[in-house]
């Protein structure tokens, strides 16, 4: 699948949505007071282009329960550490990821995943390794690189 196709098949899913829930997609809303917006493009593990720009009122206003759920996700150690594995060099088996996260048993790791599932950030593919949902890969890279510049990481690159 090419990043086209699946950009096309994202922004099929976000009409569909929208259209389920009475809604408009995120580029169709008319900024009132600026426009917060964020790209990226990949080509290893898996190539992929990513650009949303919003209305900041319009993001303030939505419920918070689902994007405090991956914000939960991503402020664990073990998940994070998890998350940029597979970032960085694509499906992983279970045993992979329980030993990037530092675990020391199987137990702890299903915990963490049904976390990081749970919220669409990582999925479990039919040979049973675990992956980034690739509409979620970027994003997530975004929500760590902002992490990262508001705990001051960045400012001593």
């Amino acid at each position: 699948m090419t990043s086209e196709d699946l950009h096309q098949r994202i922004a099929a899913l976000e009409e569909r949505v929208a259209a389920l829930e009475g809604t408009r997609r995120a580029d169709e809303v008319e900024p009132s007071g600026g426009v917060v917006q964020y790209q990226g493009s990949l080509a290893e593990p898996v190539e992929l282009e990513w650009r949303i720009h919003v209305d900041p009122a319009w993001v303030l206003g939505m419920d918070d329960g689902p994007r405090t759920d991956v914000l939960a996700a991503l402020g664990h150690p073990a998940r994070a550490a998890i998350v940029r594995l597979l970032a960085q060099q694509g499906a992983q088996p279970a045993a992979a990821l329980q030993e990037a996260a530092g675990l020391g048993s199987t137990g702890q790791l299903y915990h963490h995943l049904k976390s990081l599932t749970a919220c669409g950030l990582v999925e479990q593919d039919k040979r049973g390794t675990y992956r980034l949902r690739a509409q979620a890969t970027i994003p997530a890279l975004i929500l760590l690189t902002a992490a990262s510049d508001i705990a001051g990481q960045l400012a001593t690159r």
